[in-house]
């Protein structure tokens, strides 16, 4: 809960100084009608409009769950990146449309140097929150924070293409750089909303994190016990920070309900401990048959109806089947 109340006050504070960076950014263009200047301040609307819905999904993703939502809130900050992602891409498309308008109107450009130094200065501030953002995003497992500072950054590098564009045409004279720079920039920035998009509906369809599976999966398989026969059918969805796991797990069908349950816990314990996030764990446990013997490393099992034979190496390869290994 500490975490979450964390990551709404520092969106708190970079919406607040977003909206500074807008004026910053839309100060430049009036000075310098330039498109590519403006198609930079029309990303800072983005940006705004994006990091208050971001905040608000923070705040609802940080509620408790309830009766409605037995799983919690955090799903909506999928819903709060998709959103971030749509917008991006249409302010690359405006910033197109303004580029090619440009290039048939040919305007003129004034105060160009002065724009230069609002744009180096936005981008340092946008390159410094969006390390911040993507830093915490990352620690707190936040799609939300790592969307926004993913945005950001992108803003920021761009800016350092666009200052580069601006110098250029400072001292060639060229004008008609500054639509074919806004343009190149705009593709840049769609790209980069369609990537955001992309990871949304991921989370929205529940589909698979095969490298975050594989790093669960790895730390059953290194502190592994003897009596956790098999695991198979394996499982999981994110809402939001908290990763839900589901799987079979193979015991020793002689074990009483209170072992197995220990041997259960002890799942839950070790995955929890190593893997540096919330995991809630459903584990339905499966008996062991008689050819889950040649698999089994158990010592002193004395049901044992076939001699141990190999030990199959648990994997995101081996787990995903609804199959005992074995069988």
């Amino acid at each position: 809960m500490e975490g979450g109340r964390a990551n709404i006050r520092l969106q708190a504070w970079i919406l607040g100084i977003g909206v500074a960076v807008m004026a910053v950014k839309f100060l430049a263009w009036h000075l310098t009608h330039s498109t590519t200047l403006l198609s930079d301040a029309l990303e800072s609307i983005v940006n705004v409009v994006a990091g208050g819905f971001a905040l608000y999904s923070l705040i609802l993703a940080a509620k408790p769950r309830d009766r409605e939502h037995p799983y919690g809130h955090g799903k909506v900050e999928f819903i709060s990146a998709g959103i971030e992602g749509g917008l991006v891409m249409l302010a690359a498309l405006l910033i197109i449309a303004r580029a090619v308008q440009g290039l048939l109107t040919h305007a003129p450009l004034h105060d160009i140097d002065t724009g230069i130094g609002l744009a180096i200065a936005a981008g340092a501030i946008n390159l410094v929150m969006g390390l911040m953002l993507r830093r915490r995003g990352r620690l707190s497992h936040s799609i939300t924070l790592e969307a926004g500072g993913a945005h950001l950054l992108s803003d920021a590098w761009s800016t350092v293409a666009l200052v580069v564009g601006l110098v250029l045409i400072r001292f060639t004279g060229l004008l008609w750089l500054d639509q074919v720079f806004a343009i190149a920039f705009a593709l840049y920035i769609l790209l980069t909303g369609l990537r955001v998009f992309r990871r949304s509906v991921a989370g929205i369809m529940d589909e698979a994190d095969l490298e975050l599976g594989e790093r669960v999966v790895a730390v059953l398989e290194q502190h592994r016990r003897p009596s956790w026969v098999d695991v198979h059918n394996f499982r999981m969805i994110a809402y939001g920070s908290v990763l839900h796991v589901d799987c079979h797990v193979t015991l020793p069908w002689y074990h009483s309900l209170e072992e197995a349950h220990r041997e259960i816990g002890a799942i839950e314990a070790v995955v929890n401990e190593r893997l540096g996030r919330t995991v809630e764990l459903f584990i339905h446990m499966d008996p062991c048959i008689p050819t889950s013997c040649r698999i089994c490393a158990l010592d002193g099992c004395p049901h044992r109806k076939a001699p141990f034979a190999e030990r199959i190496p648990w994997s995101i390869d081996t787990v995903l089947s609804n199959r005992k290994h074995g069988a």
